[in-house]
């Protein structure tokens, strides 16, 4: 656990007035330390690739920060001025990889108008952050195709025989901005005291998290009895995981019917209808869930 936290001397002073128009003296400063994002799958099942992380610690080095990704000027909060990359051996993410963090150093200006921004930045309750960036790649984990340039019948978060799919970022072309949010996409970002790991391993998750992975397992259960009905059903196997793949669990209890009825299997018919009573109370308690 790398400790983050730094004092306002002369090397910090040096960094900072590079980005201003006049010097500024550290009575006049407020300084802090966050985690901007990492090479952990994020909540849209997607991660930055070690060399993404190198080329976006270029690219948010005079960055400015804003609140909920609104690039109005009046957002304007505080300003990077320095990166590092911070790899963590001792931390392996759900890839199996070591845990790298782009950790980041923000000053801000002291004034009357952000005298409690300071007191909750201080105080924990500002602390979550999100990155807004724009990259050239999005490989899937499964065929490895970018997804922006080749035709991917994978979906993000499903398994395709015991591996989940995830998006890998790569190629930054550029750098917007990093906002103070309530839910960050990556668990890890935020305002930090050390660089330290999160993962699903060390963490309770919240009941809407449970009802969201019992949800996912559904879905994937009723993809993976409509693709054996298509396959069965003598339809083109090629398309099957385009087809199914966008598909939601009602839109997929839909398609099996109306394969079944493509089968006139009486015997498929009886062993997926034993499921559906269950299926349709999660369902019914899916359709309360804030995603």
């Amino acid at each position: 656990m790398k400790s983050l936290e730094f004092e306002i001397d002369d090397s910090v002073l040096e960094k900072i007035n590079r980005l201003t128009r006049k010097p500024l003296t550290k009575d006049k400063l407020y300084c802090f330390p966050l985690v901007l994002c990492d090479n952990e799958a994020d909540r849209d099942n997607e991660y930055f690739t070690p060399a993404a992380l190198e080329k976006l610690a270029e690219l948010f080095v005079g960055k400015t920060g804003v609140f909920d990704h609104d690039a109005s000027g009046r957002n304007q909060t505080a300003r990077i001025f320095d990166t590092e990359l911070i790899k963590d051996e001792s931390a392996l993410t759900s890839l199996g990889e070591p845990l790298i963090s782009l950790t980041a150093r923000a000053y801000m200006v002291r004034t009357a108008h952000n005298r409690d921004l300071i007191d909750e930045i201080d105080a924990g309750i500002k602390k979550e952050v999100s990155v807004s960036c724009s990259v050239a790649k999005k490989v899937c984990s499964i065929c490895g195709k970018d997804v922006y340039s080749d035709r991917c019948a994978h979906a993000k978060g499903r398994k395709y025989n015991g591996k989940k799919c995830v998006h890998a970022l790569e190629e930054p072309l550029d750098a917007y901005e990093w906002s103070f949010v309530a839910v960050p996409a990556q668990k890890n970002a935020g305002v930090k005291k050390s660089c330290t790991y999160i993962s699903e391993k060390n963490t309770q998750p919240q009941a809407d998290e449970k009802l969201l992975k019992e949800y996912r397992e559904l879905t994937d259960r009723l993809f993976d009895r409509a693709r054996a009905l298509w396959n069965a059903a003598g339809m083109d196997k090629a398309l099957a995981d385009i087809t199914l793949g966008v598909l939601s669990p009602p839109q997929l209890l839909d398609m099996e019917d109306r394969l079944r009825k493509k089968l006139s299997n009486p015997g498929i018919a009886q062993t997926a209808a034993a499921d559906n009573k269950n299926i349709n109370y999660k369902l019914d308690n899916e359709r309360k869930m804030k995603i």
